[in-house]
């Protein structure tokens, strides 16, 4: 079954905003999950027991909110991962977006970063997200060094870099992997993921592009106990508690 059959749109809100997104106006009758506005906001809903609360990409609040105040500067382990040292603030490819947290976080600290998003819906969600989080005046610069496209990165990569004029130094990989979060909530979260895009089987092609796209190296989010992405062998790994990054280095920033 695809998306557009799972996938219930509605509320007399969202038509516009569907308009201006580019987003297809769908309806399915039966359970699923339904996109609508909720309290301002562009959210994916479906049966809180097996999906949990409504999804949404949220720059203002929340855990995002929270990770750019205390999470840590460039020493978290994502800013490492993507060369952010003291004064580089390289140009960042976050070539499976999701719900641009990462990409959020690289931006907050300097980065120039594209987002790239091959499901419409999710790139929906960011969409949304970065135009609510343009209104809050202490975001303003973060959210103007953040460019959104949607696309398959493993396919259009270099046509969407073509597009936005710039050149990667960094492309960033978080492929979608059979976490095992004890969570209940992540769980549910990647629950509804999975329900929309699968997972990457194509993993290893998106990382022969991202090594041919970027200038300078490719970091990879993996659980910290997984494999490497098949093919060639990462040269240095940078590991957390329950994360790790495979970095794949052509030249030092």
């Amino acid at each position: 079954m695809s998306w557009q059959e799972r996938v219930v749109v509605c509320g007399e809100s969202l038509e516009p905003l569907a308009d201006e997104l580019g987003l297809p106006m769908v309806s399915t009758a039966g359970p699923g999950l339904t996109l609508m506005m909720q309290a301002g906001a562009l959210v994916l809903a479906g049966d809180e027991r097996c999906y949990g609360k409504p999804l949404k990409a949220d720059f203002v609040s929340g855990r995002t909110a929270h990770r750019r105040r205390f999470g840590g500067g460039r020493g978290q382990l994502v800013a490492k991962a993507c060369g952010l040292g003291k004064t580089a603030s390289p140009v960042i490819v976050d070539a499976t977006a999701g719900l641009g947290r990462d990409g959020f976080v690289l931006a907050s600290l300097g980065a120039r970063v594209v987002l790239v998003e091959r499901h419409p819906v999710i790139h929906a969600l960011l969409a949304d997200a970065l135009q609510r989080a343009r209104r809050v005046d202490e975001l303003a610069d973060v959210v103007s060094r953040m460019t959104l496209r949607q696309g398959d990165a493993s396919r259009d990569l270099a046509a969407i870099m073509a597009e936005v004029e710039l050149l990667p130094q960094v492309v960033h990989l978080d492929p979608m992997f059979p976490h095992r979060h004890k969570s209940a909530l992540v769980k549910k979260e990647m629950r509804v993921f999975r329900e929309l895009a699968g997972d990457d089987a194509d993993a290893a092609c998106l990382l022969e592009t991202a090594l041919a796209t970027a200038t300078h190296r490719v970091a990879v989010k993996r659980p910290r106990k997984a494999p490497p992405i098949e093919g060639v062998s990462p040269h240095h790994v940078i590991a957390g508690k329950t994360s790790r990054y495979d970095l794949y280095v052509h030249r030092g920033l």
